[in-house]
């Protein structure tokens, strides 16, 4: 892996992250346009701004570069050949037709890169667009999108990840395709990622990035289901393997989840050999193994998750840490995406403050829980993890590496601790554990 970017594991000490602040896409959410975007509710965008902001500059607080797509978005559209894969991506809406595909053609050609940008992350409506034109720009309705916005863009772990020293770009459905494109264009043009050894690229097979975990160097787990197709899964496999960046893979069929979620909600590596899981799930969980033998892919049947997860990484368990929820449906005070945990160095994790009984049973096991609002953010229905894609950790030393021998997997959902304290106020401890080593990040400003 290159020393100066790349992540071979999901633990080590995070050193460069790309995140997108929440911004005027999410003001295209209206009550009139929320079903067909995707959401219940409207966002409190600048609430939602406020937590963003408190989890970048806790990242920064610790050490780690943070990069906004929309900057390196503005920087690489500087770049003809930029522009143009990036125009493309957005004419290729074969729902647009022929007369209205040119007038949109000339309104994006026409703009500055900050404008520009701006366009391709917030959409752009029929009154925004000052020549539109031709039978599909006239039956328009007002409320309707020339180019839809991308409100989920905050979640930039879906559209990209990092696996060893290559970024897979992934492809996610409907108009959030538009965002791995975007991801395509700033990996592929911008000079920060000018030396990639490699890039891959899921192209139209469906493959979400947030169904993909690092359990180790050289073994990753991909979630296969709803968000990501067995092809999609086989292909990424065959290019690790091929490639040297791995020497396992596991696919997870995530059919086992009623509501077909991203495997890393139901799983979440928090430090070497140690993970986060819906009770209900973790011993449930099954995975098939994929290796390379004689230059041919090898597929195992399906086993128990935690074994074929500690197979693959030469030890002989897990260490579980349950999130406290038995129900992915959640209960009072916690929510389901509970172990939706950001590691940013060992035993050091970020976590949603709603999230009280995940993040007592964390710190019952010794690591340093830092907690961040997110009422906005989380009503999104995502965690710290995929907020962040990062770009850049240290490598995990081998005598880090966990070799617990002789023993079954374990769960540590049981301890019982202290209530938690935040912010030197006692908060209700879940019926259970809870810890007082759990800390507060960020203090937000009131609203008016």
């Amino acid at each position: 892996m290159s020393c100066c970017i790349g992540t071979d594991s999901e633990v080590g000490c995070l050193r460069t992250v790309l995140v997108h602040r929440p911004g005027p896409e999410l003001r295209r959410i209206t009550p009139r346009t929320k079903s067909r975007l995707g959401f219940d509710g409207q966002p409190w965008v600048a609430r939602a701004q406020q937590e963003h902001d408190a989890l970048t500059d806790l990242l920064r607080d610790h050490g780690a570069e943070v990069l906004y797509v929309v900057e390196l978005l503005q920087e690489v559209l500087e770049f003809q050949s930029a522009r143009d894969e990036a125009i493309a991506a957005v004419l290729a809406d074969a729902e647009l037709g022929d007369v209205l595909c040119g007038s949109v053609r000339q309104h994006l050609e026409s703009l500055a890169p900050a404008d520009l940008a701006a366009v391709l992350v917030a959409g752009l409506t029929p009154a925004e667009l000052r020549n539109g034109s031709g039978l599909v720009y006239d039956l328009l309705d007002p409320h309707d999108f020339v180019v839809s916005p991308l409100p989920n863009l905050v979640f930039t772990r879906d559209s990209s990840v990092w696996i060893g020293d290559q970024a897979v770009i992934a492809s996610l459905p409907g108009p959030r395709h538009r965002e791995t494109e975007l991801m395509a264009v700033i990996y592929g043009h911008h000079p920060r990622f000018g030396g990639l050894r490699s890039r891959y690229n899921a192209g139209t097979m469906q493959l979400d990035g947030g169904d993909v975990l690092l359990l180790a160097p050289g073994v990753v787990a991909v979630g296969v289901g709803v968000r990501t197709s067995p092809a999609s899964a086989e292909r990424l496999a065959k290019h690790l393997l091929e490639t040297g960046v791995a020497r396992t893979v596991l696919a997870v069929p995530m059919n086992q989840r009623g509501e077909g979620g991203h495997l890393d909600k139901v799983c979440t590596v928090v430090d070497s050999g140690v993970v986060i899981m819906i009770p209900a799930l973790a011993f449930t969980l099954t995975a098939l193994t994929i290796t390379v033998r004689e230059d041919q892919l090898r597929v195992s049947r399906p086993q128990p998750f935690l074994e074929a997860a500690a197979r693959a990484l030469d030890i002989d368990r897990l260490t579980v840490i349950d999130t406290g929820v038995d129900s992915p449906s959640g209960q009072a005070g916690q929510w389901d995406d509970g172990g939706n945990a950001l590691a940013i160095g060992p035993r050091v994790a970020v976590c949603n403050e709603r999230n009280v009984q995940t993040n007592a049973r964390l710190a019952g096991a010794g690591f340093d829980v830092i907690t961040v609002p997110g009422h906005e953010l989380g009503g999104f229905r995502g965690g710290p993890r995929c907020l962040c894609a990062p770009i850049r950790r240290d490598p995990v030393p081998m005598q880090e590496q966990v070799h617990l021998r002789h023993e079954p997997a374990q769960s540590l959902g049981a301890q019982q601790v202290d209530p938690a304290v935040v912010n030197a106020s006692r908060i209700p401890g879940p019926a259970g554990p809870a810890n007082d080593q759990a800390h507060r990040a960020g203090q937000l400003t009131p609203m008016r």
